[in-house]
């Protein structure tokens, strides 16, 4: 079976076709992984365009697509890597600006402290060359002096306290002593039978109670009941 002219001529269009159509989809993958930031390389190419390896590398127009997409990857990979390059030298380069400035500031600083220690040693030597050895033995002596003194009234004070914790006790047991003879009094005024005559001068007419911690003594008054009927 022998193939006409005709035929020839449509098997050469669909191919035609056929590498028109994978160019195009060359063309598109190109553009995806370029959007996409992906990397442009002929597996990759070759994958997402759904095409072989071979076509990229044996078409003409194929591999001359292939070749300009890498080549502008590598332009801008290396663009974007000079930038960021010229950022980060530009942070460093403030950054050891502003350390020199800083070391700088702190050199004066430490050469102001040490004129001022300079300054401070040399008051401290002239007091000492003005204090004479006997104003000296004599600060020492008001000192130790001062120190027993300290001593002495510490000790006076805690007497003192000891002392008013005493009187503060003879004061509460003085109070339940008092309370306790109002109400034997109370207790003896409620005993007298009614009608009968007041007792004159009787013992319970009259309690008087003396607090130890201190000399005013404290009257209690007991009133006899008047006679009822």
């Amino acid at each position: 079976m022998t193939s006409g002219p005709g035929q020839t001529a449509a098997a050469i269009a669909a191919r035609r076709q056929q590498t028109q159509d994978k160019l195009t989809r060359v063309n598109k993958a190109i553009a995806q992984l370029r959007r996409e930031r992906g990397r442009l390389a002929v597996r990759a190419i070759a994958e997402r365009a759904d095409v072989s390896p071979t076509f990229l590398y044996e078409n003409t127009d194929a591999r001359a697509l292939v070749q300009q997409a890498v080549v502008d990857s590598k332009s801008r990979h290396d663009r974007r890597t000079g930038e960021k390059h010229d950022q980060i030298e530009a942070s460093w380069r403030e950054r050891a600006l502003n350390a020199e400035a800083e070391l700088t500031r702190t050199q004066n600083e430490v050469l102001v402290q040490r004129q001022r220690i300079g300054e401070l040693m040399g008051q401290l030597r002239d007091a000492d060359g003005m204090v004479p050895g006997e104003s000296v033995q004599h600060l020492t002596t008001e000192n130790t002096t001062l120190k027993r003194r300290l001593q002495q009234v510490t000790q006076e004070h805690r007497k003192l306290q000891e002392r008013l914790e005493g009187a503060r006790t003879n004061l509460r047991f003085s109070d339940k002593r008092i309370a306790d003879l109002e109400i034997q009094l109370l207790e003896a005024q409620q005993a007298v039978p009614v009608g009968a005559p007041a007792v004159k001068d009787s013992p319970c007419s009259s309690i008087t109670s003396t607090t130890p911690s201190t000399s005013k003594p404290t009257m209690v008054m007991a009133s006899s009941p008047s006679p009822t009927g």
